[in-house]
């Protein structure tokens, strides 16, 4: 197996770039500030298996704190800048970690987080105080060579969290050397063309498991990260003219945003130095998908995965075009489908989507929802429903835990919150099961419109209309609903469980 570059041997090549300031890292500055913090955190007495957090805004600290922990085998948890402080007090927690270092923004957020913490040992942010650590200020006395015996850490990460507690995912730590290729630059080299001279756009918060790992991939290939603060969607537009942008990760929501912006706005954009596209998060309706390649040509690809990375699914546009709204194909690990008792189903039919070959890995301090997650073959799930076609492509349907039982009927809200995201005046929408007397549950969809002022009967009325001609008065929402703002995570995630959970504490209250 050929070793990847060293990040020295890069010299003064930009790693990533701040979009909003246009401020440069280079890759030497990177390895330096690296092996600094790695002595730092070898000198605190930190060693292998250990695990640091950090809460940070998007910035260049993530890298120089994340490469540190590579080089000396370190679990590294990145914390949502968006949790109250009792959420993050427990990720601090359950995950044991004895470091962490947050920015100076969240700086008091943290230190109410880490009130009684005995078994953190420090904490570090980038004010200058004399009650507060400052992180670049302790690292810097150290060398700024490489460390001895460095051995490969790796991320444990929380899930969002949709249906209780997040879960801390912990894998096993790799054997071997820090420059060896990882499962996500073989597939960014393979698949999407990803190299030395890939210019990748990071457009969502770098606390998520898919953009903190796609970054880190392309300054393990030697590429360069322009690093936006935030999505928006015309300043993406003017980032890829800008930088000559040739990769990027995406989300649906953020497609969607693209789409809306102005007619003239989108054809005055030069996007011709992209190469791939490459989206995930959620399930992408086909008509929006449609209009990305349309636009920006056969380069948008998609893969399905988790956070628990137990294997991965992928293709092309091309292949898309050929099998609109697939998933694509397993590249990591076997995909199996299930029923309920653990035999799989024949082609074609739905059932629960597993991966059977694909990495290990566990919940970190949740040995019930380790098991929960594998059946008796020990294939793992990320809990969604699909079926395969004849060519081993996968089909998501919904999550399963998503899933509306209504009068003795399976409905899969996805299938109708994708098909009412195209209608016009619809913005966002989520749709999901109320508890109902008659029917068991009920559909509601809760509508963002796009333009505030048409919220009410009359456009709840033409939804319907909508929805029932498109898609059958089975699928077709009883009760609609508007918001000016639905509950999203920054990487798109749709969060229904909160609105699920305030519809069924009203049904449960007096009228």
């Amino acid at each position: 197996m050929q070793h990847l570059p060293a990040m020295a041997s890069f010299s003064d090549k930009a790693a990533c770039v701040g979009a909003k300031s246009g401020s440069i890292l280079t890759y030497r500055a990177l390895d330096e500030l690296a092996n600094q913090g790695a002595y730092l955190l070898r000198a605190l007495g930190l060693a292998r298996g250990d695990v640091i957090a950090v809460l940070l805004d998007n910035s260049f600290d993530i890298f120089e704190i994340a490469w540190a922990a590579q080089r000396i085998g370190l679990y590294l948890t990145t914390i949502s800048t968006k949790l109250s402080a009792a959420d993050i007090s427990y990720i601090i927690e359950d995950s044991g970690a004895q470091i962490v270092i947050a920015s100076s923004r969240l700086a008091p957020l943290t230190i109410a987080a880490l009130r009684n913490m005995p078994h953190v040992r420090g904490f570090f942010t980038d004010l200058a105080s004399d009650d507060i650590l400052n992180w670049r200020t302790a690292r810097a006395p150290f060398p700024t060579g490489m460390i001895a015996n460095p051995n490969p850490g790796t991320d444990m990460l929380y899930s969002s969290g949709t249906t209780g507690r997040p879960k801390g995912v912990k894998p096993p730590l790799p054997d071997g050397s820090i420059d060896d290729p990882t499962p996500l630059t073989q597939m960014g080299e393979t698949l999407y063309g990803m190299n030395a001279d890939s210019v990748y756009l990071s457009t969502s918060p770098l606390y998520h498991a898919a953009p903190l790992r796609w970054a880190l991939t392309i300054q393990r290939l030697g590429g360069t990260v322009i690093l936006m603060d935030q999505f928006d969607a015309q300043e993406s537009l003017t980032l890829i003219e800008k930088y000559r942008v040739t990769h990027a990760t995406f989300v649906p929501t953020h497609f969607v945003r693209l789409l809306k912006l102005p007619l003239e706005v989108r054809q005055a954009a030069n996007v011709s130095s992209l190469k791939a596209v490459v989206h995930a998060a959620a399930p992408c309706p086909v008509p929006i998908k449609r209009e990305m390649i349309e636009w920006w040509g056969p380069i948008v690809h998609e893969y399905y995965s988790g956070t628990e990375m137990c294997g991965i699914t992928a293709l092309s546009a091309k292949e898309w075009l050929k099998k609109p709204g697939s998933v694509g194909r397993a590249v990591l690990g076997t995909v199996k489908i299930t029923d309920d008792s653990g035999q799989e189903v024949p082609t074609g039919e739905i059932g629960n989507v597993y991966f059977a070959d694909g990495p290990t890995f566990e919940y970190h301090n949740d040995p019930k929802k380790t098991a929960d997650a594998h059946d008796q073959h020990g294939w793992a799930t990320l809990g969604d429903i699909g079926r395969l076609d004849s060519d081993g492509h996968l089909f998501l349907t919904d999550r399963k835990h998503f899933m509306v039982i209504s009068g003795g009927v399976n409905i899969y809200p996805q299938e109708i919150e994708n098909f009412l995201i195209t209608h016009p005046k619809v913005a966002d929408v989520a749709v999901f099961g109320a508890p109902d007397e008659e029917m068991g549950e009920r559909l509601v969809a809760v509508v963002q419109p796009a333009d505030w002022s048409t919220a009410g009967k009359e456009l709840a009325e033409e939804l319907r209309d909508y929805a029932r001609n498109g898609l059958g008065p089975i699928k077709c929402p009883r009760q609609f609903d508007f918001r000016q703002d639905l509950p999203r995570e920054p990487t798109g995630k749709l969060m229904k469980q909160p609105l699920r959970e305030e519809y069924q504490k009203k049904q449960a209250s007096p009228a």
